[in-house]
């Protein structure tokens, strides 16, 4: 199927695009409040700690993220990780779960543009801050506001290097201009530029700030999951780096122990509008009501039933679980299945509160389905701008890396704070805790907590770096299916493949390039350079 040319020429237009008004697009709401292009020049913005403030919100929400919420989000963080399954939005979608895709899958080439968007929308930001903001804005506010572009873009070069492994650095869209032919760089270099960029946050952001905007504590949890990241890159044996290892240990519990931050006590309420950006939120995208395309949340569009959505309508449907996700949830663990995903007979009466609330008829994801306009007080609301501030980065998390990274290369674990803090997202769920940690054991913890998150899949790839092997064997062990659900007996009967699905091998765990990009790029199929000299 041939690609929109904004897809197959990313690069030159972007930068064409964003030059001037990057910084400008987004939600209108709370601190995302902004004056209207008309009112902006880069002759006269960036003049004061407020037009810098102005400047940076733009990047947390809007058009800049809305391509990747909508579009590869979950498709690429949960579908392909085989904890959801969704075949009625196309093919592309089916290739992910069968492992057929190829570099023309409209999921991996959005998926590829979206995070270049947001890259090019934080590098404008950057470098006009750096340009036009004068001697009389103090260094602490304009190095904070560049740190907050710098965390932001470094969410995206997370997510490139995890998907696609090696790929181009790009820190001044401009030049693209004159060379808009550009190799990739060498994966240990992503990995230090994004290093790089979190470590700059986490030194000149603050420790507190309103409610959204990221923090030193923001930067330092995100470097504790890089770091983790970083210690398998390239390590073989199944071992990894013990620097990083002690990396990711040090900032998680930093984090942990000084940030005064702590879990939410109700795990349902996490995925709440009322509790957005909460105590356990450290980086959420931040969206408001909008009838827009593509410049609100569209995660409602997911929705099983128009009769829970805003104006009843846009259920263009729901994901269904699949099998092999079903069965890592234990029997206890019923708090954080129902948040997560609906099983028949799953009664939700926050969901259309006024008419009495929704019953599931059949199993499907339950998270970022929020109800409609009423039962979210906010009349504007539509199906294509949820007002959820989904967060692509919580405390839990952070939790369960510094367990991880405590475990490091043993077999096992009964390190006492590692148990603390591994037990405390347990005992939350209303789970036993556990005496003694395994690989295993946090790998599945972190998928039941962090279901229909877009996390899983890269939890696989952070093992696929340094133990292949184990990670194809439990790619190829997954029962990547549907079921159906006996209420009365509460049995699940699996179904049969929604198309065939290929022998995962260790090239699956790193996305091939998108076609349109290499047409218009050819350096792309060209060996990987130094970004670093």
């Amino acid at each position: 199927m041939k690609k929109n040319t904004t897809m197959g020429a990313t690069y030159r237009n972007i930068i064409l695009s964003l030059l001037v008004s990057a910084v400008l697009f987004g939600c209108q709401d709370d601190f995302l409040d902004r004056p209207s292009q008309s009112e902006i020049s880069t002759e006269n913005f960036y003049q004061t700690k407020e037009e810098l403030r102005l400047a940076t919100a733009a990047l947390y929400g809007g058009k800049i993220w809305a391509q990747w919420n909508n579009t590869a989000y979950l498709p690429l963080g949960d579908i392909l990780s085989g904890n959801l399954i969704l075949q009625y939005q196309g093919s592309d979608l089916v290739q992910l779960n069968t492992f057929t895709l190829s570099g023309s899958n409209a999921r991996l080439t959005t998926g590829w543009t979206a995070l270049y968007i947001i890259v090019a929308h934080c590098n404008a930001t950057i470098n006009a801050i750096n340009d036009k903001t004068p001697s009389t804005v103090s260094a602490a506010d304009k190095n904070g506001a560049v740190a907050e572009a710098r965390f932001i873009r470094a969410m995206a070069y997370y997510h490139l290097a995890m998907l696609w492994g090696e790929v181009p650095i790009i820190e001044d869209n401009t030049k693209l201009i004159k060379s808009p032919l550009v190799n990739k760089n060498k994966i240990e270099d992503v990995y230090r530029f994004v290093i790089e960029d979190l470590t700059f946050a986490a030194e000149n952001l603050p420790k507190t700030d309103q409610p959204g905007r990221v923090t030193s504590w923001s930067a330092k949890g995100m470097l504790s999951k890089v770091c983790l990241t970083r210690a398998g890159v390239g390590e073989t044996g199944g071992s990894r780096n013990q620097e990083y290892l002690n990396l990711a240990k040090s900032y998680a519990k930093d984090v942990i122990e000084n940030s005064g931050l702590s879990l939410l006590p109700n795990y349902g309420d996490l995925f709440k509008t009322k509790f957005n950006d909460n105590q356990e939120s450290l980086f959420a995208l931040q969206w408001s009501a909008t009838t827009e395309w593509m410049q609100g949340n569209h995660l409602l569009t997911y929705s099983p039933s128009n009769d829970i959505n805003p104006q009843k309508g846009g259920a263009w449907g729901s994901p269904g679980v699949s099998y092999d996700l079903y069965l890592a949830y234990a029997e206890q663990d019923s708090i954080r299945r129902k948040a997560s995903f609906m099983l028949p007979g799953d009664h939700y009466p926050e969901l259309n509160a006024a008419g009495g609330g929704y019953t599931a008829t059949s199993p499907g994801m339950k998270k970022h389905i929020i109800g409609n306009e009423a039962d979210n007080n906010s009349p504007a609301m539509s199906y294509l701008g949820s007002i959820e501030h989904n967060a692509l980065l919580r405390l839990a998390d952070v939790y369960l890396v510094y367990a991880e990274a405590v475990l490091g290369n043993n077999a096992s674990t009964s390190d006492a704070d590692a148990l603390l803090y591994f037990n405390k997202v347990r005992i939350r769920a209303g789970m036993d805790p556990l005496t003694a940690l395994t690989g295993d054991i946090i790998l599945n913890e972190r998928r039941v907590e962090l279901a229909c998150e877009g996390q899983y899949w890269y939890d696989l790839v952070r093992l696929s770096y340094y133990n292949p092997q184990k990670a194809v064997t439990l790619l190829s062990n997954q029962q990547r299916v549907l079921f159906d659900y006996n209420k009365d007996s509460k049995t699940a009967t699996p179904n049969d493949p929604i198309g065939t699905i290929s022998p995962a091998t260790s090239a699956t765990f790193t996305l091939q390039l998108p076609s349109s990009e290499v047409v218009v790029n050819p350096k792309l199929n060209e060996p990987s350079v130094p970004y670093y000299k």
